[in-house]
């Protein structure tokens, strides 16, 4: 019986076996443990974030729908990887921007896998104009962003994603930010023990815990000039 939060412990033993048995066959042998144990609690916990999600911000949304909404679909892309086992292996949920098409959105994420959960929030991968907005965002108010980045901390998150390993073009080498004018992604993870997950009140947990990224959410959204 699933909790007001949505996952079980039968979602992480679902998880664990399609690690197992990643096979197109194995998966429709049990496509209905698939839509019980993950795609309906998935659901379910979007819906309940959803009722929270106003008071990290308005302009996120979050949509229960399999295809287009929230949820990413669990079919890997084979076109470039050498894997070539078909689907993932764990469930990632994106409450994305308003203005956003795609998951190049600001917003706030939830990976839910075995051995492996975890809350972020940010821009991941922005492409070339609004990751150069977010850059001189910070070269123009770095107080802003040292005061976003200590407020994460505090809250357990840690700044994570890619870097380039020299200073973009038409940015100062030796800016005290360097390093962080490097990133291509602007996000900050932090990990959930799965008891956290399994919780009822997980929906209101995740909330709680990514309104210390307010400010970094305030941050990329002045900057890419949308709506908080």
């Amino acid at each position: 019986m699933t909790t007001s939060a949505g996952f079980t412990d039968a979602t992480f033993s679902f998880l664990a076996d399609l690690a197992e048995n990643n096979t197109r066959e194995w998966f429709e042998e049990h496509r209905d443990r698939y839509l019980h144990d993950l795609i309906e609690p998935s659901q379910q916990f979007i819906l309940a974030v959803g009722e929270e999600l106003d008071r990290l911000s308005p302009s996120l949304r979050a949509d229960p729908r399999r295809v287009g909404g929230s949820m990413f679909r669990i079919h890997r892309d084979l076109r470039f990887s050498k894997d070539k086992t078909p689907y993932k292996t764990h469930a990632g949920i994106q409450f994305r921007h308003s203005a956003g098409k795609d998951a190049h959105a600001p917003g706030l994420y939830v990976h839910v896998e075995p051995e492996n959960c975890f809350v972020g929030l940010g821009v991941w991968r922005p492409a070339s104009a609004p990751l150069r907005a977010i850059r001189t965002a910070l070269v123009d108010a770095p107080e802003r962003w040292r005061a976003a980045v200590d407020a994460l901390s505090q809250e357990g998150f840690a700044l994570a994603g890619d870097s380039l390993k020299r200073i973009p073009r038409g940015f100062d080498g030796e800016h005290p930010l360097a390093d962080d004018l490097r990133r291509k992604d602007f996000i900050a993870v932090a990990e959930l023990e799965r008891g956290r997950v399994v919780s009822p009140d997980f929906a209101r947990d995740v909330v709680d815990s990514a309104m210390a990224g307010q400010p970094l959410l305030h941050l990329v959204c002045d900057a890419l000039d949308v709506a908080r």
